[in-house]
């Protein structure tokens, strides 16, 4: 009889434990998607706020400190996903004070800190 008790006790905390880790592989799996989903489609801070910001990049700020820089002046969200947007979407930030807002998504805070290129068909004639 014990031994019967023994062995319902051992199958019942194998699958409490089986459900706990597909439970947190789930919830694990949930943030991440959400993680990666923002890194394409993250909007503005305020819709509606159209206060300017001033910004300076210097010459020893890095990604990171640019990120975390942005997020104390409420320009983004999460200087997180915001360093990563910029590894992913490729722009070359370059020192300067720049004129940014809340309303802008990260996208355009970027092209914003970034000079403009002349297209290769005017830089030709």
């Amino acid at each position: 009889m014990t031994k019967v008790v023994l062995r319902m006790l051992s199958i019942s905390i194998t699958v409490l434990l089986g459900v706990l880790v597909v439970c947190g592989l789930y919830r694990i799996g949930i943030q991440c998607y959400d993680f990666g989903y923002r890194v394409y489609t993250e909007p503005a801070v305020s819709e509606g706020d159209h206060t300017d910001v001033l910004v300076q990049i210097t010459e020893d700020m890095d990604e990171k400190d640019l990120a975390v820089l942005l997020e104390e002046k409420h320009l983004v969200r999460d200087s997180r996903l915001f360093f990563l947007q910029e590894k992913l979407y490729g722009y070359k930030l370059v020192p300067g004070v720049y004129t940014l807002n809340p309303s802008m998504t990260p996208s355009e805070l970027m092209a914003g800190m970034t000079p403009e290129e002349k297209p290769a068909e005017e830089e030709q004639t």
